[in-house]
């Protein structure tokens, strides 16, 4: 059968097509980052084109005719597609803890004493003498280092201890835990001048009761019924005493009778406590009464001419007296100063003593030049 020539060459046109299209459909060229997508292929959806994939082809990429671009790319610029990154915040650093190094002024290595650190040490004991006083413990803060005492002979006291207080149970030393409420203690007193309190020096817990002393001034004197009643010189609370035919009474050295006690009197009492609010009386001694003139001898520690007030250590019982002058009656009051050695008559007036003559022995020049 004779085929005609022209179905011939299409039979062989049609053939070499689709050899062709079969061997060059998913080869990717050499010049091209993305494959060719083969014929009759998913399309891409419409919208936002997706970002082409990175070339995997390992050959070398054929150069372009187009000349480079001479504009720098905009590093600041964020990607398209990306989001611009944002840096996270800083925390700040803890606080952590700080070594303070204080002065070497303020420790015992920076001090010319005897040792005494006073940052670190307690200060020294109170200066004066020391009360004995018994009572009840009707209160303790062991916190604050304080306890209230129900004083046999009437009154209470708020009384401080601390480091420097030695404290005894049955002779021994004890902590400050031994202190409980409704103990019976007895307790060297002192007058802590600087914090103005009651500073307990010994405290003796469920002692026997000792003799007990007190010091101050009469404000009543009941004969009758033989009672004295004295504000004590520490914190100024009235104190209850009984007086019986046993009790010792004088004046000085001088013995003398309940009649020479007088309000306004300065007294030193022994007692021995026997009931809260009852104590009676071993001895009683008068200091001073009023209208009483008394001879002083020592040192000026403390003078206020303005308001007539000097402060006298005595050389005969090494306690301190302010005295009050009337500076336009004193002919030595030029001569007066610190440290001024002075010989005084004073009269006690039932509240103050009184000078009724001032005579300078030694001045504070000529102290210093013997010091010299």
């Amino acid at each position: 059968m004779n085929r005609s020539p022209f179905v011939l060459i299409f039979a062989l046109s049609l053939a070499a097509t689709l050899a062709w299209s079969q061997s060059n459909s998913a080869a990717p060229q050499p010049a091209s980052g993305t494959p060719k997508t083969p014929m009759g292929g998913i399309s891409a959806p419409t919208g936002k084109a997706a970002a082409p994939a990175p070339s995997m082809s390992l050959t070398k990429p054929v150069p372009t005719s187009e000349a480079p671009s001479s504009k720098a790319p905009d590093l600041a610029a964020p990607a398209s597609g990306l989001e611009p990154l944002v840096e996270a915040p800083v925390e700040p650093e803890p606080d952590r803890p700080k070594t303070e190094i204080f002065d070497s002024s303020a420790t015992s290595s920076g001090l010319v004493t005897d040792g005494h650190d006073p940052v670190l040490d307690p200060p020294p004991l109170p200066e004066g003498k020391a009360t004995l006083v018994g009572g009840i413990v009707s209160g303790v803060d062991q916190i604050h280092n304080k306890m209230n005492v129900r004083v046999f002979g009437g009154g209470h006291w708020k009384v401080a201890f601390d480091e420097r207080t030695r404290i005894f149970r049955n002779g021994a030393e004890v902590t400050q835990l031994a202190i409980r409420k409704g103990e019976r203690v007895y307790v060297d007193t002192m007058l802590d001048k600087e914090k103005h309190e009651v500073f307990a020096r010994n405290i003796r817990v469920g002692a026997p009761a000792p003799a007990a002393d007190a010091d101050g001034q009469v404000t009543e004197v009941d004969p009758d019924h033989g009672t004295v009643t004295l504000r004590d010189v520490i914190n100024s609370s009235p104190i209850h005493f009984s007086v019986d035919r046993n009790t010792r009474i004088a004046y000085g050295t001088n013995p003398t009778s309940l009649s020479a006690l007088k309000p306004g009197s300065l007294v030193h009492v022994r007692f021995s406590p026997e009931r809260v609010d009852r104590g009676l009386a071993r001895e009683i001694s008068i200091v001073a009464a009023p209208g009483s003139a008394f001879t002083y001898v020592g040192k000026i520690t403390f003078l206020d001419v303005h308001r007539g007030l000097l402060a006298l250590e005595n050389i005969l019982d090494q306690r301190n007296y302010e005295i009050h002058f009337n500076p336009a009656r004193t002919d030595a009051r030029d001569n007066l100063s610190i440290g001024t050695e002075v010989r005084i008559v004073a009269v006690f007036e039932g509240t103050r003593y009184t000078a009724q003559s001032i005579t300078v022995t030694k001045s504070a020049q000529a102290e210093e030049k013997e010091k010299d």
